[in-house]
């Protein structure tokens, strides 16, 4: 089985922040400027431009260590957006690119209680590349990070136990020495009974586990339904 058990490594977030920095910004920098308009399915109500903004906010609120109360309800979401309604859709790119930049070395000495966001912005990269039909929505370069955030969070919040083979190699990606054909163990450590069973690809993994529609992707998921596994709910 493969399992998470060395300790935290406080490095993990912020090079998955800068992973997808490198991939996405100049993604972001080459749009029209219609894209920036376009309505995100996985936020309902929101843009593509909505969604960086919140992104940009959230990880300047790290860095500035600015957590009053309330913070990242819906509410405050919705007034960071509001905040940023003057802006060019270039400075809410600008301001992202320094949250992802600058944002790591916090949540490394925060002692794991911002890894979430890490890993909440990450997915959010996902919701975007996949309004704008770029390639690895919730995959790339980041998913061996991620999924390694995923187990410690699913872990620590004593989440639904889960297994999951994942049929296209993303376990070995995200583990190194093990094997394809270990399954990825997720949630709670000790469990009553035995724990549900995942077969599929990493990237619907990872939409289960945010509540993203999974847009007829191919998996099967026992012991489980699609609503129990998400964490950001």
């Amino acid at each position: 089985m493969t399992d998470v058990q060395e300790a935290r490594d406080p490095e993990l977030p912020g090079r998955l922040l800068a992973v997808e920095r490198d991939a996405l910004i100049p993604l972001l920098r080459s749009l029209a400027e219609a894209d920036f308009a376009l309505p995100t399915a996985a936020c309902p109500g929101w843009t593509v431009r909505d969604v960086l903004a919140h992104c940009s906010a959230a990880l300047m609120r790290v860095v500035e260590s600015r957590f009053e109360k309330g913070v990242f309800s819906p509410e405050s979401n919705d007034r960071d957006i509001a905040e940023r309604a003057g802006w060019t859709n270039a400075q809410v790119v600008d301001e992202l690119e320094r949250g992802m930049t600058e944002a790591g070395p916090v949540i490394a000495k925060a002692g794991g209680v911002l890894d979430m966001v890490a890993l909440g912005e990450w997915v959010h990269a996902g919701d975007v590349r996949e309004v704008l039909g770029a390639p690895e929505a919730y995959a790339g370069a980041g998913l061996p990070d991620a999924l390694t955030l995923l187990v410690r969070v699913t872990r620590e919040k004593k989440h639904l136990p889960l297994h999951a083979d994942l049929d296209d190699g993303g376990t070995s990606h995200a583990f190194g020495a093990v094997g394809e054909d270990e399954p990825l163990r997720l949630g709670a450590a000790v469990a009553a009974g035995p724990p549900a069973r995942y077969i599929g690809d990493a990237a619907t993994l990872v939409r289960l586990y945010a509540g993203r529609p999974l847009d007829g992707a191919a998996y099967e998921l026992a012991g489980a339904v699609e609503g129990e596994l998400n964490i950001f709910g």
